[in-house]
């Protein structure tokens, strides 16, 4: 099967279910490699990368990956031609953490015009049902926006804690993924996530992608960047790729990014 029959194949499969998982984009060696690249950065700053925003402004591994042709094929078979990089950012769980994802969507806060957004999720270490992989909710997409209520639970994830509740979990389909996969899910599909049990970390580099006529609707300093296409709209300040590792200039703009975005994604 030909890469464009096989995009179509998988560009159905998420518009049928919200999601579409195994999509082959490096092999093991390379996702061995990307996994090093990361570890050294954290080596370098002394602290873990987890859920650090713009990860590809200060480093190159995340902006090369983001940017992945069969990636932004996949995007554009998705969302259209025009496309803007908005975050990436590893996802990491410790082994033997408690850390979970409760079920959630999305976009809920954050603030955009339009659902036209994808959710990457590429996997740098085994993502399985022991290491906590992502759980789905086939279809829920379809159901637009729902009600989430904001959690106290110091081991989610998520910024707000923010829950779906009532979710029939006997439907959840889990989404495997070995080092080199990835999956995309739209904004909309409930998803979530168990802890960590395994002996290794849990490692994902998670890449939202925008429609390239997307807007900010919460202030007009939000970031992004333009990946593929064009951008007829300028809505977003523009970011800058990583061009070397951990320059000390990307990196205190990244900080500064980072409180951004939570200021965005942390309010309701």
């Amino acid at each position: 099967m030909g890469v464009d029959q096989r995009v179509r194949t998988w560009a159905n499969a998420y518009n049928r279910d919200g999601y579409v998982g195994g999509v082959p984009i490096l092999t093991e060696v390379e996702a061995q490699e990307h996994r090093a690249g990361l570890e050294w950065a954290e080596s370098q700053l002394g602290a873990s990368m987890h859920y650090k925003s713009k990860a590809h402004t200060i480093l190159t591994s995340p902006y090369k990956l983001a940017t992945h042709p069969l990636m932004l094929d996949l995007i554009e078979a998705l969302i259209g031609p025009d496309i803007l990089l908005y975050n990436v950012t590893y996802i990491i769980k410790e082994p033997g953490s408690t850390s979970h994802v409760s079920w959630h969507q999305d976009l809920t806060y954050w603030g955009l015009s339009h659902d036209d957004q994808v959710s990457a999720w590429l996997a740098l270490s085994p993502a399985d049902e022991e290491s906590g992989c992502m759980r789905m909710l086939p279809g829920s997409h379809a159901n637009g926006v729902m009600s989430h209520e904001t959690t106290e639970d110091d081991d989610n994830v998520l910024l707000q804690g923010q829950t779906v509740l009532g979710v029939d979990e006997s439907q959840a389909k889990l989404c495997p993924l070995r080092p080199g996969e990835a999956s995309f899910h739209h904004g909309w599909t409930l998803h979530a996530s168990m802890p960590n049990k395994s002996k290794d970390r849990r490692i994902g580099l998670n890449i939202q992608y925008l429609a390239a006529h997307v807007r900010q609707t919460k202030h007009d300093l939000d970031t992004a960047m333009l990946v593929r296409g064009e951008d007829n709209f300028g809505h977003f300040c523009i970011d800058t790729p990583a061009e070397s590792d951990l320059d000390p200039v990307a990196v205190q703009r990244q900080i500064e990014l980072e409180q951004r975005h939570v200021e965005i994604a942390g309010t309701a």
